[in-house]
């Protein structure tokens, strides 16, 4: 990835609980030596890509008190959530019939939430 869609992709705000997942590669051949016509493995039921960005997770709803009214909210106020598990650079298992497949700067991109990803390899070196 170069820096100039490192930069694009920045620009880019997962929303709650998404993730954003560039696809694997996928072989065109299977290890028995058939080649497979395009669009084959993507018609599985699981996929797998690489966790490009995540949202801040699941919104933890404000205490309310009953003397105000809910919908007026104090400007020092911050939503607070509690975070996915997902990170950046993590390989994640996902059902492909959950996932929104979206095209930014002509790369395939898959939109999940994270509770239909059903598996993270997480490499820790990468974020030393």
């Amino acid at each position: 990835m170069t820096q100039d869609q490192r930069k694009k992709l920045e620009k880019l705000i997962m929303i709650g609980d998404r993730v954003l997942i560039k696809p694997k590669t996928l072989d065109s051949k299977t290890k028995s030596g058939l080649y497979l016509p395009p669009g084959v493995q993507e018609k599985e039921l699981v996929q797998s890509g690489f966790v490009i960005k995540t949202g801040p997770g699941y919104p933890i709803p404000l205490p309310t008190d009953d003397s105000e009214d809910f919908w007026k909210s104090k400007k020092d106020e911050k939503i607070k959530y509690i975070p996915l598990q997902a990170k950046t650079g993590d390989l994640a298992l996902f059902l492909q019939k959950d996932a929104i497949e979206v095209m930014f700067e002509e790369e395939k991109y898959y939109i999940v939430q994270q509770n239909a990803i059903l598996m993270l390899e997480r490499d820790e070196d990468l974020f030393e």
